[in-house]
């Protein structure tokens, strides 16, 4: 789509500010014309993810062009590792109260920094005035039947997360603490700058029965997969991996965010009995970091349910940004 002017000299600052975005392998057509034109690899399918963010509700509102960006792009990255899709190509929607150089030029540096790690392209989009209001759609690639996918879970499967759960929920608490020592530090940056999964993602076809990222809590993300797939689930508490620093500064807090807290971005995913031993090999090699978490069970009576130590756990208790 064409970036549309709703204030003067609005097209020049998107000219200057984003049009080095788009030169990307793939890109036949990027910025400047009413469509974008893409290349897309033989023998692929087109992975689509949308994501918006609000202020205040995603993001609070002291935020910096640039953290904003960097944020907004890794939040949409994590769903194509979720696919374990290879991102290629985004678009994006801005709103924003006026159109200021020195605001478009932090975001447009948090935008190329993350683009250019992940090897996508901005191809097109459009700009608004209003309240500040973020979002992008990315589009990636997979191998024709590659996807990874919520509905392929088997009751049998062995339940593993990727990386540290309660970072997320940790991190929005620590945003209130922009003095604190080094561990809070390390969490104030990681609500900025999230760590899509993506390689991981691409590693896991031909592995994983199930994958979801974890944006809205473990319990209320593993739901949709046993919603999907048509099982349920049970966690061991002991083994959920929780980062020393969040154990350490908020212990009575832990468990509960690793479960419920959300905005973790990692993947969650679940692996037949006949790919275990290939998980757990790369795990041993360092090449996976991961943690078995759990088993998933046949569907209730009731339906699908995520239990925690066997005791059956709220499916829609995830996280609620900044209180909304």
């Amino acid at each position: 789509m064409e970036f549309t002017s709703t204030q003067p000299r609005e097209f020049e600052l998107i000219a200057t500010y984003f049009k080095d975005l788009t030169d990307r392998q793939g890109v036949a057509l990027g910025i400047g014309d009413d469509g974008a034109l893409v290349n897309p690899s033989t023998n692929t399918q087109l992975v689509v993810a949308t994501d918006t963010l609000v202020e205040s509700v995603h993001f609070p509102a002291h935020a910096s062009a640039e953290q904003i960006a960097t944020r907004a792009l890794c939040v949409n990255l994590s769903d194509m590792a979720a696919m374990g899709a290879t991102p290629r190509w985004f678009t994006l929607a801005l709103t924003i109260e006026k159109a200021d150089p020195s605001w478009l030029a932090g975001f447009s540096r948090g935008l190329a920094e993350i683009a250019k790690e992940f090897g996508v392209a901005l191809i097109g989009g459009d700009t608004t005035s209003g309240p500040l209001t973020i979002s992008l759609t990315l589009l990636g690639e997979v191998s024709v039947g590659g996807a990874l996918q919520r509905d392929g879970a088997k009751a049998g499967d062995s339940i593993y997360v990727t990386g540290n759960l309660g970072d997320g929920a940790a991190s929005l608490h620590a945003l209130q603490y922009p003095d604190a020592e080094h561990e809070i530090q390390r969490l104030r940056a990681r609500f900025y700058r999230p760590q899509p999964q993506v390689q991981v993602g691409q590693k896991l076809q031909g592995m994983a029965s199930a994958c979801i990222d974890i944006s809205d809590g473990l319990i209320a993300d593993l739901g949709h997969i046993c919603q999907a797939s048509g099982v349920s689930a049970n966690l061991d508490s002991k083994l959920l991996p929780i980062h020393p620093d969040v154990t350490r500064q908020f212990p009575q807090q832990a468990l509960d965010w690793a479960l419920s807290g959300g905005d973790d971005y990692q993947l969650c995913f679940t692996v037949a009995e006949s790919s275990r031993d290939r998980i757990e090999r790369l795990i041993l090699s360092g090449e996976l970091d991961a943690t078995m978490i759990g088993e998933i069970l046949p569907s209730a009576e009731t339906g699908s349910l995520v239990m925690v130590d066997k005791i059956g756990a709220q499916l829609n208790k995830g996280f609620d940004h900044f209180g909304h």
